[in-house]
């Protein structure tokens, strides 16, 4: 077999495998997706706000994430209120120096945080120490929780209020899942907000 034969074979068996995992994903946690779409519409409609976290590639998603949201998806809108907070490096490493790591987002969101806010974090392995304990300090102020894990779902997935998990022991197609599905709420809940008020798809 050719080496251009077997990278083509390795690519389509890449894609397929992603497919495969999230239609299972998708099939799985329907009715669960539209009460998170439900919820985050009530929350954005009476004007509280959604804190999104996670490590790595999931600091990366929680940013695309609340972009969406700030910005806009596919119509010409208000800005909706989200925040990662994965993006000052400045409180992240003065939290991880003179506290600890454990702490960077449990500390942002007892300072930003308020009653009937959302916070929702993000960890492939729903083990991530950080996004665990910022999701008990939001439960702890009264706030709406969202986990998006991985694997076993760990004690992340065991704290949330709503919890997505992504039944994979592999991280690039958690990954790929959880971004689908944060495009996939960030869609229906600019419909439900916005659509009647109409306004054009945006360009990329």
């Amino acid at each position: 077999m050719s080496g251009g034969k077997i990278v083509r074979e390795r690519v389509l068996n890449v894609v397929q495998e992603s497919l495969r995992v999230k239609e299972r994903f998708f099939r799985e946690n329907l009715d669960a997706i539209l009460e998170i779409v439900h919820l985050i519409t009530r929350t954005l409609r009476r004007g509280d706000k959604i804190l999104i976290f996670g490590n790595g590639g999931s600091a990366a998603d929680a940013q695309h994430i609340a972009a969406e949201f700030v910005n806009r998806y596919l119509l010409d809108r208000a800005p909706l209120s989200a925040i990662a907070l994965t993006t000052d490096t400045s409180i992240l490493t003065s939290i991880s120096n003179d506290v600890d790591f454990s702490l960077v987002f449990a500390r942002q969101i007892e300072a930003l945080g308020r009653k009937d806010d959302i916070a929702w974090g993000l960890s492939t392995s729903g083990r991530s120490p950080n996004v665990i304990e910022g999701l008990r300090k939001a439960k702890e102020m009264e706030m709406a929780t969202i986990a998006l894990t991985g694997q076993d779902g760990g004690e992340a997935l065991e704290i949330a209020d709503y919890g997505l998990n992504v039944s994979s022991t592999s991280t690039p197609r958690i990954q790929e899942t959880h971004i689908t599905l944060g495009h996939i709420l960030c869609e229906l809940v600019e419909s439900e907000l916005f659509a009647s008020g109409g306004g054009g798809e945006k360009g990329i």
